[in-house]
């Protein structure tokens, strides 16, 4: 459900979760890599190239220290952060939490490149930061899929500012009650006992919903889920028609958090999930222009492909 991030898919996993930045002082800072970075932190920054080709390897370097204690491996922190892809020609920005509003939590854990665990590690609130990430901070397996999602220019520019450790989520809720058929000709859902994955079949020969649709299958009781909040949901999705399956949460055993609302993920998820009760298990039907365009999403999912959700909404923060 996520669209593309601010930088390579498979090593930066860039949701936007609700926070506010602090404003600090002007900061200035040129990196031995060339980069200079300019204006105040809890802003978004003026970022400047150096001529020629990019940066061939990574590196870091702190713009401004922070203060109070170090982040470690294993939080997961709250940052301001602004992307751009480092081509030589347009270095064109990729996006930036300060135009959302709504800063980034990331975890520090292995699954980040090494340059941005060398950022993260040692990190104090407060603090600003610039990373290049260039391709010898990838894996064979980030760079296939980076290449795979259309990214030909690997070289990132990040410029972090650290807010402070994330909020901890709740514990997750049980999705319980009667259970409705959604009524969606052409797509089944079996309800087992509490706690359980249900299932979804798209297998179908009748036409997909032109339309987006969302239909209430089991009602919850909970806080209704408001825009820019972290939503904690289980899901599986299929593609109409085929019933083949691209993402489930329930597979990898956990539920996965996301702010929704802003623009973080799809519209159909946008559009659908903000304003229900958490407790709530919901099917959605999103046609293409509410998924992921005409684009898709490699490998799975076409540009014409109508996405079929089972979401189970089990919190909200």
């Amino acid at each position: 459900m996520r669209r593309r991030s601010l930088a390579v898919l498979a090593a930066v996993p860039l949701l936007f979760a609700a926070a506010c930045g602090t404003q600090q002082a002007d900061t200035e800072a040129s990196a031995g890599s060339g980069v200079k970075v300019t204006g105040e932190i809890g802003k978004k920054p003026t970022v400047t190239f150096p001529s020629g080709a990019p940066a061939k390897k990574s590196s870091e370097e702190t713009i401004k220290d922070g203060s109070g204690t170090e982040f470690k491996m294993g939080d997961k922190v709250q940052v301001n952060l602004t992307g751009y892809t480092w081509n030589g020609k347009d270095n064109a920005s990729v996006g930036s939490t300060y135009d959302t509003g709504t800063p980034q939590t990331i975890e520090i854990g292995e699954q980040l490149p090494k340059v941005l665990k060398d950022v993260f590690v040692g990190a104090k609130p407060g603090g600003r930061h610039l990373a290049v990430m260039a391709e010898d901070s990838l894996s064979k397996e980030q760079i296939e899929q980076a290449k795979q999602q259309g990214q030909t220019d690997l070289t990132q520019v990040f410029v972090l500012d650290m807010i402070g450790l994330a909020p901890t989520p709740p514990k997750p809720v049980t999705v319980e009650g009667k259970a409705v058929d959604p009524g969606v000709k052409g797509v089944t859902v079996k309800n087992p006992e509490t706690g359980k994955a249900p299932t979804l079949t798209t297998k179908t020969g009748e036409k997909a919903p032109k339309e987006l649709t969302s239909k209430v299958v089991i009602k919850g009781t909970g806080p209704v889920v408001k825009s820019g909040q972290n939503l904690m949901a289980h899901y599986i999705g299929k593609i109409w028609g085929t019933d083949k399956k691209f993402d489930s949460s329930w597979d990898r055993g956990e539920p996965a958090t996301f702010p929704i609302g802003n623009g973080s993920v799809i519209k159909g998820w946008d559009q659908t999930l903000v304003g229900l009760p958490v407790g709530t298990r919901v099917l959605l039907t999103i046609p293409p222009d509410l998924g992921y365009g005409a684009q898709g999403r490699a490998p799975d999912i076409k540009g014409t492909d109508t996405l079929v959700f089972l979401v189970d909404i089990v919190g909200a923060y």
